[in-house]
């Protein structure tokens, strides 16, 4: 089983965590150690969009947890890259780093009441969305496949938390 960094950056769900560290196990056969990063997030905040810069925040774990095989950052910050008006997350293709942002994935940002069954699936769907990027899976046309891509939540609703049987042919090597 491979070490995995797991950074918790301003995450406030810690009751999920153990679901968190099992689905890790589970899907990419991960054991985790958890760490809350001593890191000075105005190097990575935009005032003009507030919100923070996700891909310099792959740098600093990066550049800060480089002896793990797989870093996952999570976050209840708002995530942004320049060309895009938010992102659930983000990581390097083929690369060892993974960002989650759980910030729009509460029910709770859209209205309605809190519900922790489906911020569970949707945080879940996304960590596994972005790690698969890690492992050097791209988008998936098959709405039935946690690679499908989301630009909203209701996209995310609709995926598995599971990859469809040619994703998993392409990780499971890898795993």
């Amino acid at each position: 089983m491979d070490d995995a960094a797991l950074l918790l950056i301003n995450f406030n769900a810690i009751s999920l965590y153990d679901k968190i560290i099992s689905n890790l196990k589970q899907h990419f056969n991960l054991n985790s150690k958890t760490f809350i990063p001593n890191i000075d997030l105005r190097n990575y905040y935009s005032d003009e969009r507030d919100q923070y810069y996700s891909t310099k925040l792959i740098e600093f774990a990066i550049s800060n947890y480089f002896e793990y095989k797989k870093i996952l950052m999570i976050t209840d910050f708002d995530l942004y890259v320049p060309v895009l008006t938010f992102v659930f997350g983000e990581a390097q293709l083929n690369g060892k780093a993974a960002i989650v942002s759980a910030h729009r994935l509460y029910p709770e940002f859209y209205g309605l009441p809190p519900n922790e069954d489906l911020f569970l699936s949707r945080l879940l769907k996304e960590i596994n969305h972005e790690l698969g990027h890690t492992y050097g899976l791209r988008h998936c046309l098959n709405f039935e496949c946690v690679m499908h891509s989301s630009s909203n939540v209701d996209e995310i609703d609709i995926k598995p938390e599971s990859f469809c049987k040619k994703c998993s042919e392409k990780i499971s090597p890898l795993l």
